[in-house]
């Protein structure tokens, strides 16, 4: 049973996988260039031959990495699998840049110096009116930038009327995405809904995925779980 409660919505980023054909240098780049610790580093669970990193952001937060011999045989392509600038297209649905959170103005220019220390280039700060930032390049041709806000965005002043215009955006919608409906559910678990063409899927193999959508939730945590360390440590 789900509780009655507002908050019935993600509450931050716990972690964002970066696919990688050398998880050493893309681990070696967060940790010595930005100063994020290594925390995990395994046999990613469930897909063979596939390692899964992971460095730290804050006790709730990680950027993961996955390298497996598929992505190490993708081809990369600027414009198409990555922008390469913070303004650059890529395909929909791909990651057009990412921007880490620091605790104010002086964190940024701290971070700004640390950077360039390791000797990569690093430019701005930026003043965006809702936060400050600084861009710079990760390796294989991630678009990074690191930014820091005063206060919450106010969506008074950052809702341009042009752009909603533009994109299609009724009045009524845009009372509907300022305001998302509450959700609360006192019966039973919900089974997974009916399968619908027109909603999105995972790209699993047709007859794979409709054995997928009929499996029963305990039995897909059974079956899928997989709750060991690679080293065991002592209780403390």
């Amino acid at each position: 049973m789900t509780p009655t409660d507002t908050r019935v919505k993600p509450d931050g980023l716990h972690h964002l996988a970066i696919a990688t054909a050398d998880i050493k240098t893309q681990i070696a780049f967060f940790t010595d260039v930005l100063g994020c610790e290594l925390v995990a580093l395994y046999w990613m669970h469930g897909v063979k031959g596939a390692w899964h990193g992971f460095v730290k952001l804050s006790d709730t937060a990680s950027i993961a990495f996955v390298q497996s011999p598929e992505i190490a045989g993708t081809r990369t392509e600027l414009g198409v699998s990555h922008s390469g600038t913070p303004g650059g297209a890529c395909a929909p649905g791909t990651m057009q840049h990412v921007a880490f959170n620091v605790a104010d103005d002086g964190a940024l220019l701290a971070m700004r110096d640390r950077i360039r220390s390791r000797g990569v280039p690093v430019f701005g700060p930026v003043d965006h009116g809702f936060c400050k930032s600084i861009y710079f390049a990760g390796p294989e041709h991630l678009t990074l930038e690191l930014s820091t806000s005063k206060a919450a965005i106010d969506a008074r002043a950052w809702i341009d009327p042009e752009v909603v215009a533009l994109a299609g955006i009724t009045a009524e919608e845009l009372a509907r995405f300022k305001a998302p409906a509450k959700y609360h559910n006192d019966g039973p678990p919900l089974p997974q809904p009916a399968h619908d063409p027109a909603k999105p899927h995972m790209t699993h193999p047709e007859m794979r995925y409709r054995a997928m959508l009929a499996t029963p939730d305990d039995r897909y945590t059974r079956e899928r779980s997989d709750t060991e360390p690679p080293v065991k440590i002592a209780a403390e």
